[in-house]
């Protein structure tokens, strides 16, 4: 069974990306890159510092540069932040070559998951419940346009997501080759 050289974990903030992301890597014996966690090794800062001193802007354009450079990788699961699919030059960077996967996840699960974490610099504000809201009104036509398919992530362990992701690569991936 063919395996994609390179998958992509896409999805709000809260979504599981990262614990899902290496569970997957792991079971495919690929290496695991976690965009947020490469950006912060290469600044020697926190998202939340870069985003004080250059704002989100600033810390777009950081984004950009190390997704560019991870989709040359192979043999990798990549996870992306949450935000990465807002720019238009991200979006193709992570269609090319890669098998993506829309980690979709309730408004309640993403709450939850994210309400008292201070790593969250878009959600250090009044009503956190509202901004994740607005952005998933944003994002969730960007991550779907984006998406080979899409798992649902609420109430399941990460296990379980990455072993149903398991029993989905292989056989989508066969079909999307048979139709090119």
């Amino acid at each position: 069974m063919m395996i994609p050289e390179r998958i992509v974990l896409v999805g709000p903030m809260g979504a599981g990306k990262s614990t899902i992301g290496r569970l997957l890597a792991k079971e495919l014996g690929f290496r695991f890159l976690d965009s947020d966690k490469v950006i912060e090794e290469r600044c020697g800062a926190s998202i939340p510092w870069i985003f004080d001193v250059e704002g989100e802007a600033g810390f777009r354009r950081r984004e950009t540069a190390i997704l560019q450079e991870l989709s040359q990788e192979t043999q990798v699961v990549i996870a992306t932040g949450g935000g990465a699919v807002t720019r238009e030059e991200n979006r193709a960077c992570l269609k090319r070559g890669a098998f993506v996967i829309y980690l979709r996840t309730s408004l309640e699960q993403q709450y939850d998951r994210t309400r008292r974490d201070r790593n969250r610099p878009l959600l250090q504000k009044p009503n956190p419940r509202a901004i994740l809201e607005a952005l998933f009104a944003e994002r969730d036509p960007l991550y779907q346009e984006l998406a080979d398919f899409v798992m649902y992530t609420d109430r399941k362990s990460p296990r379980l997501v990455a072993r149903q992701l398991l029993n989905q690569i292989r056989p989508r991936v066969q079909r999307k080759k048979k139709q090119a």
